[in-house]
């Protein structure tokens, strides 16, 4: 008798107080039918067996789940947030640069300003994705405790009942035609890594010095102000560039629009960065005789290479961009 009383009080402690005496005698009378008259501690044993896991028994005789986020919509759960965290994860990197260059000086020594920057923006994006955990956690859970429904299927992204015919809307993605949450993770990240080096580049992009055991940013290689003239033109590009992840993290393959639409973007850009680069007086007068001097050549044959190897690494990586792009859209 002492395991009868033990089993129905593992029971009855996991529900409400106001329900424990009823179901307390609910189950002695059901263990009583179940059991022989003058049981042995054996046939207690093969009883209290048949009834299971007092924590699953329990959870029978309540409304209320006894999980966090049961099967119903736990897959919807890990979709949302995997498909959440690189978009929050991105803006908060973006939004960490800016806000550090806003308030940049220029007097750090440039790996001060990196280490800063990827400390900074490492604990962003961890508090991000905690707050991105949290709060879709809450909404799950809340969810699962309003949800009256019986059934523990879990639903699709629609928050339906799965039927055969969904799968007639889910496209079959080979391994090597599918866009990872990753890779659109660093299509931001460079977005936000190229936004800043054009904003400020002259503070980033230029001649560093040794000194005292650190580097010392001493000239810088463009003329901010004649870069500046074509912020609109950048601006519209990292529009296209960021409307480009996006378009990848929604589909989550590559397609022949999605490589049309690359090409197009890659074609502008191409065409933007060398209108730039060609621009006169884009590099700083005092970089090129500097630079010119260490290589031992004159200042416009020193800016002919630099702008000449530039753009000719520009069209290398859009052409091959464009062939990747393709080439990934064409897998079977």
């Amino acid at each position: 008798m002492n395991l009868i009383e033990i089993y129905i009080q593992e029971v009855t402690r996991r529900l409400p107080e106001k329900n424990r005496g009823d179901i307390a005698l609910e189950l002695e009378s059901t263990i009583a039918d179940m059991l022989p008259d003058d049981p042995n501690e054996e046939e207690v044993k093969a009883v209290l067996g048949k009834l299971g896991n007092p924590v699953s028994l329990a959870n029978g005789y309540q409304d209320r789940p006894m999980y966090l986020i049961g099967p119903r919509y736990f897959d919807v759960y890990v979709t949302l947030i995997k498909m959440f965290f690189p978009i929050a994860a991105a803006v908060s990197f973006i939004i960490v640069i800016a806000q550090f260059f806003i308030g940049y000086s220029g007097n750090e020594a440039v790996m001060d300003v990196v280490i800063n920057l990827i400390g900074k923006g490492i604990s962003k994006i961890i508090e991000v994705g905690i707050q991105v955990f949290f709060w879709l956690t809450l909404v799950f859970a809340v969810l699962e405790r309003v949800d009256k429904g019986k059934d523990d299927q879990p639903l699709t992204s629609s928050l339906k009942k799965w039927k055969p015919d969904d799968l007639k809307n889910i496209p079959y993605i080979p391994k090597k035609k599918a866009i990872s949450n990753f890779e659109v993770f660093m299509c931001f990240l460079w977005t936000a890594i190229a936004a800043t080096v054009y904003f400020y580049a002259d503070h980033l992009i230029g001649i560093y010095e040794g000194g005292r055991g650190e580097l010392e940013f001493v000239i810088p290689a463009f003329n901010q102000e004649v870069l500046l003239r074509f912020w609109p033109i950048v601006v519209i590009m990292i529009a296209l560039e960021i409307a480009l992840s996006l378009y990848k993290l929604i589909k989550g393959r590559w397609t022949k629009r999605m490589a049309l639409y690359t090409t197009v973007l890659q074609l502008i850009q191409t065409i933007a960065v060398i209108i730039i680069l060609v621009t006169p007086n884009i590099l700083n007068a005092n970089f090129l005789s500097y630079m010119a001097d260490l290589f031992n050549t004159t200042n416009d044959q020193f800016k002919t290479w630099i702008l000449g190897g530039s753009i000719f690494l520009m069209i290398f990586g859009a052409a091959y961009n464009i062939y990747d792009a393709f080439r990934k859209a064409s897998e079977k």
